[in-house]
């Protein structure tokens, strides 16, 4: 069922055998009858943005996968110690020192994550637990390879054994794959050593800073309008970005009748639903229900519908707050919502989430969220037709 309100009245658009359909016929009216508080956003696609390893804190590049329109929403503006300001909808999440938070549940006082700089650590090119292991190894080596006798190979004076230890004449940094040769070895006196090793320690990089994410405090949030909302989708394994100078993130955003208003866009089973349950609890199968009773559900649903939004309407009207209002809507509204993961959790989902005789182990979801799961699937092959492939072959069970 498709319905949209516009300067208070409501306006019932017809019955649509998809949401799709419902939604086009809603996109149409609004095209028809433009909002004046539409912004406009440039696509960034294939551009590159910061995003911050949520492990390490450290800063890294990814790309933009797509610019995606989210609707016009509430905003706020949080603005930091540091002077940062941020606009984004109440229900984007923004990184902070527990984790990801929404904006809206947010206060002054907590502290969210921004860009800034640390000390680079010095980074010594072999790690001390190696080079410490190769340095007892070469001493093992020092009195079968060195006579009481010998020659500094970098000096070419004569030293007692004791005064000689073994030198790498290829540094270890230079070729690690040389450390343990003991043809690269040769006596070397403590002087020609030291000056050696002092020379080789300046290969390893030191100084200088590394970009990183900070905790900084919230000194002032505060309501800022309704605009057209826009979320980036960020290419992973890391799904946030640099906005602002504060760590936002969308890889998950579903829309949240606690923020905005929800839009009359309702479920109302196709004639190829199977409407009846029959045989008894764990062993049961459904079957395709009578016209009469596709009519009954249509009728009824259709009727639940239209009184229970007109209740969330006029308690909107009356000034009652959205979180509060959305409790008289039923669970056959839409949502929508955003979502990323890898192939092996999808997978996952859809041997859960859907019925296929190639399945090894059968699954018997419910049809609703089956549909969901075979246009996901649909989707998914064309992206990673091999992978589809092999999940197919191994009786679409997850690696």
């Amino acid at each position: 069922m498709g319905q949209v309100q516009r300067e208070g009245s409501n306006h019932y658009l017809g019955l649509y055998e998809s949401r799709e359909a419902a939604e086009s016929s809603v996109a149409e009216f609004r095209e028809q009858h433009p909002s004046t508080r539409l912004r406009k956003l440039e696509s960034v696609r294939r551009n590159r943005v910061r995003c911050y390893d949520e492990e390490t804190l450290l800063a890294q590049r990814a790309s933009v996968v797509d610019v995606i329109e989210s609707g016009v929403k509430p905003l706020i503006k949080l603005t930091t110690a540091k002077g940062r300001v941020l606009r984004c909808s109440v229900d984007h999440a923004i990184l902070t020192p527990e984790g990801w938070a929404k904006a809206g549940e947010l206060a002054v006082g907590d502290a969210v994550m921004g860009a800034g700089t640390a000390s680079r650590p010095s980074e010594a090119l072999v790690p001390p637990s190696l080079r410490r292991g190769i340095g007892v190894w070469t001493s093992m080596q020092r009195n079968r390879l060195i006579k009481e006798t010998d020659t500094c190979h970098l000096c070419s004076r004569t030293f007692p054994r004791e005064s000689l230890a073994l030198d790498h004449r290829v540094p270890v940094v230079a070729d690690l794959n040389r450390a343990l040769d003991e043809n690269n070895l040769a006596p070397a006196c403590e002087d020609c050593q030291a000056q050696k090793s002092a020379e080789e320690q300046a290969l390893a990089r030191r100084g200088g800073t590394i970009a990183v994410a900070l905790p900084e405090t919230i000194i002032s949030i505060a309501e800022d309008g309704e605009e057209m909302t826009y979320d980036l989708s960020v290419e992973g394994p890391w799904h946030n970005f640099l906005a602002n100078g504060i760590v936002v993130h969308n890889s998950y955003n579903e829309e949240s009748g606690r923020y905005r208003e929800l839009q009359p866009v309702f479920y109302i089973p196709g004639e190829d639903r199977k409407l009846v349950q029959q045989g008894r609890p764990g062993k049961y199968e459904f079957v395709d229900g009578t016209p009469e009773q596709h009519r009954a559900v249509s009728d009824a649903m259709e009727a639940s519908y239209r009184h229970s939004y007109q209740a969330y309407q006029d308690m909107l009207a009356a000034g009652v707050a959205r979180e509060v209002a959305r409790a008289t809507l039923p669970v056959g509204l839409f949502s929508s919502m955003y979502a990323t993961c890898n192939s092996r959790s999808l997978m996952h989902f859809l041997s859960l989430r859907t019925q296929d005789e190639r399945a090894a182990v059968p699954s018997f979801p419910q049809r609703e969220i089956a549909m969901v799961a075979e246009k996901m699937e649909a989707q998914w092959e064309k992206l990673m037709p091999l992978t589809h492939a092999a999940f197919n072959a191994n009786g679409r069970i997850a690696p």
